[in-house]
């Protein structure tokens, strides 16, 4: 007898009530399909959240987390010699969370779009075998403008659903705003565009979401304050890699102002 049986008969005796009695009325077959139903629910996947934070609670286990993107990620040009987010994400998760055999790598270099990650795919990501897939794109990408939008969704779940096929778990990125008053962002007009597509894509496919336009634009709404975290009109200083550390760590759980790689 399966253990919806078993749970069904229980729970009849415990009340009185025989088999046949739950049978007749019908009572059985609609506790068999709600049971039947948890036991689905128990048996799907985990959310990637829960999944990612269950792993980090592991010592025993090294985790490799692999960090694609263009030149932000990169932290080429504007950073000078601060660090990246990808190195305070190293510091915080290696040193102050003693996870000392987690290996990180950074993928991202300047000029790159989600289109091209694809083709070089399993050269930046799949042979390092990846726990963990930090994904962010779209500063390029929207120089094609609304016509390159459906493209550049696409292309974003792919990466998840190539992701997702290592047994890694992705995370998506939306992107800093920029300084739209430079003429030199005149070709990137539709960046908020390709960061709601970001969003859009997370949502539907159940991805963890760092939203750093939500946070950027809500804690720097004028221009004057904003360049106080750009290093340029396109890129993050050293503030504002900081800045994207903290998310990130709010993110997924690790957060802590009492420590020095979460201080902005």
């Amino acid at each position: 007898m399966s253990r919806c049986g078993r749970i069904i008969l229980a729970w009849g005796r415990s009340r009185g009530i025989g088999a046949r009695s739950l049978a007749r009325f019908g009572f059985g077959c609609l506790v068999a399909a709600a049971l039947a139903a948890a036991e689905a629910a128990e048996a799907a996947p985990l959310p990637d959240l829960e999944r990612l934070r269950q792993k980090l609670g592991n010592q025993e286990v090294a985790l490799t987390w692999v960090f694609t993107g263009d030149s932000i990620t990169q932290g080429a040009g504007q950073v000078g010699p601060e660090r990246a987010y990808p190195e305070i994400v190293h510091e915080r998760v290696r040193f102050e969370l003693r996870r000392r055999r987690d290996l990180f790598i950074n993928a991202g270099f300047s000029g790159e779009t989600a289109d091209r990650l694809l083709q070089d795919f399993d050269w930046r990501v799949t042979r390092f075998q990846p726990a963990v897939v930090s994904v962010m794109f779209g500063m390029n990408d929207c120089v094609a403008g609304p016509e390159g939008r459906e493209a550049f969704g696409r292309n974003l779940r792919e990466i998840v659903r190539r992701v997702r096929a290592l047994g890694a778990i992705p995370i998506l990125h939306t992107l800093d705003p920029i300084d739209s008053a430079d003429p030199m962002t005149a070709t990137r007009s539709d960046l908020p565009a390709y960061s709601t597509t970001v969003k859009t894509v997370a949502e539907k496919e159940a991805v963890i979401l760092i939203d750093h336009w939500a946070h950027w634009t809500e804690a720097r709404p004028s221009l004057a304050a904003l360049r106080e975290w750009l290093g340029d009109p396109f890129h993050p200083n050293g503030a504002g890699h900081r800045q994207f550390a903290i998310l990130f760590f709010q993110a997924i759980g690790i957060y802590d102002p009492a420590k020095p790689a979460c201080r902005p």
